[in-house]
């Protein structure tokens, strides 16, 4: 992209395709990761317009509870509750369900809007599902009008129609890196298996939610190649991730990222999804540093504290963040997604956890 009178038009051809809503080309997703550091300024004041057009100053922030923690029988390399990981995490079974409400109860009051249930392991069983139903009514009795989130892995056939009925609003599941490689970082699943999560998701009628993990290795077409599988399979919140390289995981020794990298990557993705929820996710205070503020001129969403197995910076600290930034706290009762995506969530006010009858 960059090049002698070239560049400030190449990013404003970018921005007036996201606002269209257009596909960027490959060429051009690639060549945003290919800017020069002396231009991160100029590639996160475009990707800003894009973002403030869509979202304007609000930020949505995600509460992580993990239910389930550690000697997970799948080997994604990134992972630190993979098989075989030596990494120093907590591992336990099932939190209760009084548990995990008192959890949640205390990121919804730092102002968290959406609360993510997580659970290590290739996938739920159905005991281990009638556990998640409970666990979300045991939170919506403590915290009223959250969002809430399951990521649970795999799921198998009719699953996802049974979280949607106990209350659950979205479900995760990130694609991670591109599928020609995915073979580089998990040997015991497949890329294809996690499309096939997302869509037995969204079908269930469920929020679609699938991201990335940056800093594996991989190649800037790699980073291109997912985020283009992401816009086709059209989540409406895209999590990007920074690979955090626990010690005792294949991937200890990948420090490659730059706060710069990040940013650009963050960008790409922007125009690549522009209209979805684009979240910063785990690794961002340990890569993008002092630069965190600018990544909230890209992404619109944010995780408060701590995540599954490492700890993130206060949620006081994030929160400041956010307001010396010039940014603003999404409220509970503000819609996230623009108004022209149909597939918008709205939090369920009826069923279990409220004295109204369920949408049945």
């Amino acid at each position: 992209m960059r090049g002698p009178g070239t560049f400030p038009g190449a990013l404003d051809s970018l921005v007036d395709k996201a606002l269209r809503r257009e596909v960027p080309t490959r060429e051009e997703a690639l060549a945003v990761l290919r800017t020069a550091d002396d231009d991160i300024l100029d590639v996160v004041a475009a990707a800003s317009r894009v973002r403030r057009h869509y979202f304007g100053l609000r930020v949505k922030l995600n509460f992580l509870v993990n239910l389930k923690s550690g000697l997970c029988p799948e080997d994604c390399s990134y992972c630190s509750q993979r098989l075989g990981s030596q990494a120093d995490v907590l591992k336990y079974t099932w939190l209760k369900p009084e548990e995990a409400a008192k959890a949640a109860a205390a990121g919804v009051a730092a102002g968290a809007k959406r609360v993510c249930l997580v659970a290590s392991g290739r996938g739920p069983t159905d005991r281990d599902i009638h556990r998640v139903a409970d666990t979300i009514s045991a939170i919506r009795r403590e915290s009223p009008g959250v969002e809430i989130c399951a990521c649970l892995g795999l799921l198998s056939q009719g699953q996802a129609t049974r979280l949607c009925d106990a209350g659950a609003d979205a479900y995760n599941h990130n694609l991670n890196t591109a599928g020609e490689r995915y073979a580089d970082i998990c040997t015991t699943h497949t890329f294809e298996d996690r499309v096939g999560t997302v869509d037995q998701a969204r079908a269930a009628g469920l929020s679609p939610c699938s991201g990335l993990i940056a800093g594996m290795g991989e190649s800037d077409e790699d980073l291109v190649d997912v985020a283009l599988s992401l816009r086709a399979l059209d989540p409406d919140s895209v999590p990007v991730n920074f690979l955090m390289p626990f010690e005792g995981t294949p991937l200890a020794k990948e420090w490659t990222l730059t706060p710069q990298r990040c940013l650009r990557v963050l960008a790409m993705v922007r125009f690549v999804c522009p209209d979805v929820e684009v979240r910063v996710g785990g690794g961002r205070e340990i890569h993008l540093r002092t630069l965190q503020p600018l990544a909230l001129h890209i992404a619109n969403s944010v995780f408060l504290g701590d995540y599954l197995t490492s700890e993130g910076q206060p949620g006081a600290a994030d929160l400041e963040m956010i307001r010396d930034a010039g940014f603003r706290v999404e409220g509970v009762d503000e819609v996230t997604m623009p108004d022209h995506r149909d597939d918008v969530v709205t939090p369920r006010k009826r069923g279990a956890g409220t004295v109204l009858p369920p949408n049945a």
